[in-house]
């Protein structure tokens, strides 16, 4: 018996044609799935900054609204910034959404995975409705009073993570901007934190902010050619930090 192959999406063929990998976009289908079973709200959290040099590690949580679920929402890094933008307007208009950040201060001294966890779990806390489920990026579960639920590669696979990962984006986005204008000459508002050339040699040439994470590799090694092995007096230390959170928080 000869048997006939599935039938290949014609969408499928051209991208196969030219040599491009279809990638899913998220979707709503494990929120309405609790739904159905009644339970809501659910929420989903991400964050963005995990990487930089600088800059704090911005959490978010959001709660769509079922019924005005804004339409192109994805992985925020398959978006253009523009196009973030955009959806982080619609999102903020149409859902609950919360945001929490962990400033440079407390990268350093709980280290970047405990930090960001701790500004997951506020951004939870800080919505304006409990949740009753949350779907959270990554592999570790927050310490939250209701059911949560870590999803590997959640940013493009549950909406509500996606939502989230473009507020906590944007957000870090505009703060680096303000940042930027504070400290000339590092280019936070083009690379924002992260470690490319540009940075490097800047962070290099000008020795590192208050902004900047002291125990990452890049910024101890410019401590040490600015402020020598001794670093900083401790008063002086105390001093940064305090002036690093309440920068962050006025912004």
């Amino acid at each position: 018996m000869i048997r006939k192959s599935p039938a290949v999406p014609k969408e499928a063929k051209k991208a196969k044609r030219s040599g491009v990998i279809a990638v899913a976009a998220p979707s709503f289908r494990r929120e309405r799935a609790l739904l159905k079973r009644g339970v809501w709200p659910v929420a989903g959290c991400d964050e963005a900054g995990r990487g930089p040099l600088a800059g704090p590690v911005v959490a978010a949580a959001v709660i769509l609204d079922p019924k005005k679920v804004p339409k192109g929402i994805d992985d925020s890094k398959r978006l253009t910034r523009e196009r973030r933008e955009e959806l982080f307007e619609e999102i903020c208009a149409t859902a609950l959404v919360s945001v929490a950040i962990a400033p440079p201060s407390r990268i350093d001294r709980d280290n970047i995975l405990r930090a960001s966890l701790w500004a997951l779990a506020r951004a939870v806390h800080a919505l304006p409705e409990t949740p009753k489920h949350v779907f959270v990026d990554g592999r570790d579960r927050l310490a939250t009073s209701c059911d949560c639920e870590a999803v590997i590669g959640g940013d493009g696979i549950v909406l509500s993570i996606a939502a989230a990962s473009i507020v906590a984006k944007v957000s870090r986005d505009r703060l680096m901007c303000r940042l930027a204008q504070d400290h000339p000459g590092y280019g936070f508002e083009q690379h924002m934190g992260y470690g490319v050339p540009a940075h490097l040699e800047a962070l290099d040439r000008l020795g590192p902010t208050i902004h900047h994470r002291r125990f990452f590799a890049p910024v101890a090694a410019s401590r040490r050619k600015h402020f020598g092995e001794d670093d900083t007096p401790a008063a002086a230390q105390i001093e940064m930090i305090m002036s690093s959170e309440e920068a962050i928080a006025a912004i």
